[in-house]
């Protein structure tokens, strides 16, 4: 599944996004949407299984317990699932690890993997957790050894509840015969009891927003705004789709290809979410026909104490872009499979790897994103560099939400 040894996390979402995404079946919105859709037949929704969840284990080979963060994205279709599910644990310093779920067999287990560099071996696979649901927790194995996730009374860091919108469109309303769809998708997390202005800020980071001011938009009003621009464009698209393939006589009889099924898929995944520093990152998925599809995350940190986001420049002093710049050639070799020393462009494009302002904190340090493309080539995936707190302390603004060491 993994596009190449280095690919990670995001990547393996994004093979995940684009064989779930794309069923022959419309997917069916499930019971915690409120989206209306036009799907070739009419089911039962399904059972909501969207969730964001937070559990307590020890893992194998290790004295001190964890939390780990889970969320469903919810499943599709007419089967019952478990749904894609994602999430993080950390270590001692803040680092978090990304774990990504692949196809379980039973609706009430789960199989995750870990995907981050670190956690990989030599063919670019890493860990995977057996899961077994029981009761309200997760029991199974990790490397051979039991291990049970059993689910925390209270959220630390914010609570949320899970929306989940999707819908269908045909490519040529007129033509019900047609096997060509559309298909879009948004999930979301907001605070549970619309916790205020911090719900007001993530639907403005939803939307796109670059200014955090004036009223938020509703959530239905962000869903419809992104729906109606899915179907015109899509519905524009395919109309000079088929003109073209009309007027080949070379193509007479032939049934639409399946690359014109588009997608669009919207994801908010929490990063971190502990003590007064709440991380999140806007995934998106977008199929357009072609080889692959195009995807990246957009993310962004909040201090939960005011509800106000932390960009960049609220993070970082003006003056730190030189030691950050350094700091982030070091650290990115890990992260790129690149031993000690080894030149960046073995890997980059470039020998230098810029700033980048698409960054996160964690209580031990911050995550800096590059999206496909942006340095390396597509194969890389989504490139994301961990750089501790202890080093970005001199770089950082006063007053930051962050306690270095403190691990969830």
């Amino acid at each position: 599944m993994f596009l190449s040894k280095n690919s990670g996390y995001y990547a393996l979402l994004a093979g995940l996004c684009l064989a779930s995404c794309q069923p022959d079946t419309p997917a069916q919105k499930t019971a915690a949407s409120t989206a209306t859709s036009t799907p070739p037949k009419t089911a039962a929704p399904a059972t909501p299984t969207a969730w964001y969840r937070q559990y307590r284990t020890r893992l194998p080979g290790t004295t001190d317990s964890v939390t780990v963060h889970l969320q469903n994205l919810g499943g599709g279709g007419d089967a019952p699932s478990i749904g894609r599910v994602i999430g993080f644990y950390t270590g001692p310093d803040g680092q978090p690890y990304e774990l990504a779920s692949t196809p379980a067999s039973t609706p009430d287990s789960l199989v995750l993997r870990e995907t981050s560099h670190s956690r990989l071996n030599a063919r670019g696979q890493g860990p995977v957790w057996r899961l077994r649901q029981a009761g309200e927790a997760w029991v199974g194995v990790v490397a051979g050894q039991t291990v049970r996730l059993q689910p925390l009374p209270v959220s630390q860091g914010v609570a949320f509840d899970t929306h989940v919108f999707r819908d269908s469109v045909r490519a040529r309303p007129q033509h019900p015969a047609d096997s060509v769809w559309g298909r879009i998708s948004l999930h979301t997390v907001l605070p549970s009891g619309n916790r205020q202005p911090l719900a007001g800020n993530l639907l403005h980071l939803l939307r796109g927003d670059t200014v955090f001011a004036g009223s938020a938009p509703a959530l239905p009003t962000i869903w419809e705004a992104m729906r109606r621009v899915f179907v015109n464009d899509y519905q524009e698209d395919m109309k000079a789709v088929f003109q073209q393939m009309e007027a080949d006589t070379s193509r007479a009889g032939r049934r639409p290809m399946a690359m014109l099924n588009y997608t669009d898929e919207r994801d908010t995944y929490v990063l971190w979410n502990a003590d007064n520093l709440l991380s999140l990152g806007i995934f998106n998925y977008s199929y357009t026909g072609g080889a692959h599809g195009n995807y990246g995350t957009h993310v962004l940190s909040f201090d939960t104490r005011t509800g106000q986001p932390l960009p960049y420049e609220a993070i970082f002093r003006p003056d730190a872009k030189p030691r950050l710049e350094a700091l982030l050639a070091r650290y990115a070799r890990p992260s790129l499979g690149l031993k000690p020393g080894e030149p960046l462009r073995n890997a980059l494009f470039d020998e230098t790897l810029p700033v980048t302002r698409n960054v996160y904190l964690t209580s031990g340090g911050a995550v800096f994103i590059y999206q496909p493309y942006e340095v390396a080539a597509y194969a890389y995936g989504e490139i994301r560099v961990f750089v501790p707190l202890r080093e970005l302390r001199p770089l950082l603004q006063p007053g930051l939400p962050v306690q270095e060491g403190r691990s969830v």
